[in-house]
């Protein structure tokens, strides 16, 4: 391998990673103003200002077990169901999912379809769990 051939390589290599970085999730979410919370921010958000949650993970997993009160609509089908939202555009909706990327997704999309006060719920439903957080079945 010729020498134009490495700094080529490295040259894409950096460019790749910039642009990862650049259109990361996380950063993506927060130049939306979505916010990430962690389960006991979320359980907060519920108590003292009725956020919603939205649980977009797929039927076989809300019925396994969810957080309590959790609407679901699973990924596929928020753009579809953005009308059952629409009632609680003045309020905090929290996204939930498995792990949180699925939730990162949909908020994005929310978000982009101007609800302001979008949360992710960070570590989805395992980070739920392992905080020992009340789930409903």
């Amino acid at each position: 391998m010729s020498l134009n051939q490495v700094l080529f390589l490295l040259a894409g290599a950096v460019i790749g990673l910039l642009l990862y970085r650049q259109l990361s999730p996380g950063r993506r979410l927060k130049s939306c103003g979505v916010r990430q919370v962690g389960a006991g921010e979320t359980l907060e958000l519920i108590k003292r200002q009725k956020a919603v949650v939205v649980d977009v993970r797929e039927d076989r997993e809300y019925r396994a077990g969810r957080i309590p009160n959790a609407r679901h609509i699973p990924l596929g089908q928020v753009r579809f169901r953005l009308k059952e939202l629409e009632r609680y555009r003045d309020k905090p909706i929290v996204v939930s999912c498995r792990s949180g990327r699925r939730s990162a997704s949909a908020c994005l999309f929310l978000c982009k379809n101007g609800f302001s006060n979008v949360y992710n719920l960070k570590g989805g439903l395992i980070a739920w769990q392992r905080a020992n957080m009340k789930m409903e079945s």
